[in-house]
């Protein structure tokens, strides 16, 4: 078993909000996702923040490319380690 990690980067919270929820329903995720705001550096306003929607994937059963096409949806994108 190894231990997996997959980071959705979202434009906004709404956004992330929305791929959190959707994640248990498209994908069966039945963990809570964890939502970390990244502010972008050298900004201090909080529009310009991109949302993180933290999956863990113990078991390694989800498919990287499937969840860059999930998260392109919201114009988002996976993060590559």
């Amino acid at each position: 078993m190894s231990d997996v990690r997959h980071v959705l980067v979202l434009p906004d919270r709404d956004a992330a909000e929305e791929v959190a929820e959707e994640l248990g329903a498209r994908f069966g995720i039945t963990e809570e996702p964890q939502l970390v705001r990244d502010a972008l550096a050298g900004e201090d306003d909080a529009e310009d923040a991109q949302w993180l929607v933290v999956v863990e994937d113990p078991s390694g059963r989800l498919a990287p490319s499937e969840l860059d096409a999930f998260a392109e949806e919201y114009d988002g994108w996976l993060e590559t380690p």
